[in-house]
C-alpha cells in the first residue's frame, strides 16, 4: 500500500476515536502532493516553451527524453505556498504534541492530592488504561506525521531536481520543529516502556508498528525507537558533562539532555535554584545556543525508566546529589549571613 493511501486511512480511522485527533494538526499530505503535481506540469510547460527554438531540445522533446520534472531547483510558487504551509504545520504539530505529552506525563507522574485535583479540574478520565491508550495513540500520531513530512520533502526534491527539501528539514531542526529530535518524544517512549514493564499497556493497533528498547552500546545507555522500513531513532543517554548516565535528566530547549546537577553547574546556578533561574545569556554546553535554559524540560518518565533499569547506580547518584545539594545550600546561606551581618 502506498503511503498516501495509508496516511488517508489513518486520518479517517482516527477521526472517529474518542481522543478526537481530528482536532490535532497534521501534515496535509494530499494537498501538498497535489500542489507539487501542478508545479511539475507548469514548470515542464515553461521548460518546453523556453527551449522550443533549440534544435537539440526539440529533438529531445520529440523523443520523449525531456525530463518529466521541474527544471528549476526552486520556483516562486512552491517557495511561497509549499514551505510556508509546511512550516506552519510543523509548528502546530510540535506544539500540539508537546502539550499532549506534557499533560500525559503530568497525570502519570503526579500523585496524591495533586493528581486528584488535576483530574477534577481537567475532566480527564484518569485511569491507567486511558493513559496507556492515549500514549500509544500519540506515538502513532507522531510516527505518521514524521513520515508524511519526510516523504513530501523528498517528493519536492524529486520534482525540482534539488536538495531544497533536505535543506528545509535542516531548517526545521534549527527551529526545534523536527519532532524526532524533541525531548517530548523521548519522554513519550519512556512513558510507553514504563507502562509496558508494568503490564498495563493496552493493545492499540497502529498503521506502522514500532519497537523500542533501552540497551547498552559500548558501555553507554541508548534508547531506541524503530519503525520497521521507515526510520531508526537512537538517543544516547550519557551526559556530555559528567560522562555518566543522565541522572534526574533535564532537556534544554535545544534538545540536548544533561543531568540536572550538571546542567545547573554549566548554567552557573545552584541545584536547588533550578535551571529556569539561569541567565538568558547562558549557552548549551554542546551546541552553544543561548537562551536554552528558560524552557528546560524535566524528564520525569525517562528518570523513572532509568531508576527502574539501573537501581543500584541510581541510588548511588541520589546520595551524591543529596550531599551536593546540602553542601550548596549550606554555603549559600553562610554567604547570605555574611552579607547581611557584614562579618
Amino acid at each position: 500500500m502506498k503511503f498516501g493511501q495509508m496516511f488517508k486511512e489513518y486520518l479517517q480511522r482516527e477521526n472517529v476515536s474518542s481522543f478526537h485527533p481530528h482536532n490535532f494538526s497534521h501534515v496535509d499530505y494530499k494537498r501538498l502532493k497535489k500542489l507539487l503535481k501542478i508545479c511539475s506540469h507548469q514548470c515542464r510547460n515553461n521548460f518546453t516553451d523556453v527551449n522550443h527554438a533549440g534544435i537539440e531540445e526539440e529533438k529531445d522533446r520529440q523523443n520523449n527524453t525531456v525530463s518529466e520534472v521541474c527544471s528549476y531547483q526552486s520556483c516562486q510558487r512552491c517557495d511561497r505556498m509549499f514551505f510556508s504551509e509546511i512550516m506552519k504545520e510543523a509548528s502546530d504539530i510540535a506544539g500540539c504534541f508537546s502539550s499532549r505529552v506534557r499533560h500525559l506525563v503530568h497525570l502519570h507522574c503526579t500523585s496524591g492530592l495533586q493528581r486528584l485535583l488535576l483530574h477534577l479540574f481537567q475532566c480527564f478520565k484518569n485511569d491507567e488504561q486511558a493513559l496507556a491508550q492515549e500514549g500509544r495513540m500519540l506515538i502513532g500520531y507522531i510516527i505518521m506525521n514524521a513520515i508524511a513530512l519526510k516523504k513530501i520533502l523528498k517528493k519536492y526534491d524529486k520534482v525540482h531536481k534539488s536538495v531544497t527539501g533536505m535543506n528545509f528539514k535542516s531548517k526545521l531542526q534549527a527551529e526545534h520543529l523536527e519532532i524526532s529530535q524533541s525531548p517530548w518524544l523521548i519522554e513519550l517512549v519512556a512513558f510507553y516502556m514504563n507502562f509496558s514493564e508494568s503490564n498495563q499497556m493496552v493493545d492499540y493497533k497502529l498503521h506502522i508498528p514500532f519497537t523500542c528498547d533501552l540497551t547498552i552500546v559500548d558501555s553507554e545507555p541508548v534508547l531506541r525507537l524503530v519503525f520497521p522500513g521507515y526510520a531508526n531513532l537512537e538517543y544516547n543517554l550519557t551526559c556530555a558533562i559528567c560522562l555518566n548516565t543522565v541522572f534526574h535528566p533535564s532537556a534544554l530547549s535545544c534538545g540536548h539532555i544533561f543531568c540536572k546537577s550538571c546542567a545547573c553547574s554549566a548554567g552557573s546556578v545552584l541545584i536547588f535554584e533550578g535551571l529556569k533561574s539561569a541567565s538568558p545569556k547562558m549557552k548549551c554546553p554542546v551546541c552553544r545556543e543561548d537562551g536554552v535554559y528558560g524552557n528546560a524540560v524535566r524528564m520525569s518518565e525517562l528518570d523513572l525508566l532509568l531508576k527502574r533499569r539501573f537501581k543500584e547506580q541510581w541510588k548511588e547518584r541520589l546520595v551524591e546529589e543529596h550531599n551536593e545539594v546540602t553542601k550548596q545550600t549550606k554555603e549559600y546561606w553562610e554567604s547570605q549571613t555574611r552579607y547581611i551581618t557584614g562579618i
